[in-house]
């Protein structure tokens, strides 16, 4: 899992990089204080979000530890309003939710690798909503884990990149929120 977390990194950031560079003339019309680098932080942390929000829903009827019901249940307080935030300032900024540029597109379900650090494939999605009890607890959270590490990694890139204030706010909330949930999660998984 982690050659392939390096490998979305490396795409991560070359993909933000072209898009933010690219010559695109919508970038004319946003406001002064968004790039095209805030659009793409936004289009892409809003499916990155949605799975994760799926991966915990699944929590419910699959485990019976309560630190993961908890931490389910934490991970869907806390992105549900993020992606409603997200797509708020996408309509308000006048970009589509979805990206436009065809390399930062989610395509999870083409394969084993994605345009975005973090995200699962459709088919580690199935085997994760076929799984029960400590089978469940034990995919869920290494899934997550490195779910967790892909929207860091998204984050960082805006902290560093972004001009938007709120939108790096939301992205050093999103650091240090996930940072705190990895240590968690690891702890649960330590025998």
């Amino acid at each position: 899992m982690r050659t392939r977390l390096i490998a979305a990194v490396i795409a991560a950031t070359t993909t933000l990089a072209l898009t933010a560079c690219s010559g695109d003339d919508s970038s004319a019309s946003l406001p002064d204080d968004v790039t095209e680098f805030d659009v793409t932080f936004a289009q892409e942390m809003i499916p990155h979000h949605e799975q994760a929000t799926e991966m915990a829903a699944l929590a419910q009827d699959r485990t019976t530890s309560p630190e993961i019901l908890d931490i389910a249940s934490r991970i869907e307080a806390a992105q549900d309003p993020e992606i409603e935030t997200m797509t708020t300032w996408l309509q308000e900024w006048g970009v589509s939710e979805e990206s436009t540029d065809e390399h930062s597109e989610m395509n999870h379900g083409q394969g084993s690798e994605s345009a975005m650090p973090g995200m699962m494939s459709d088919e580690d999605m199935s085997d994760l909503e076929d799984a029960t009890g400590t089978e469940f607890d034990q995919m869920f959270l290494t899934m997550m884990i490195e779910h967790h590490e892909g929207a860091i990694i998204m984050a960082k890139a805006e902290i560093d990149s972004g001009t938007n204030p709120d939108a790096i706010a939301l992205a050093e909330q999103i650091e240090a929120a996930q940072t705190t949930e990895i240590a968690e999660m690891e702890a649960l998984l330590a025998p």
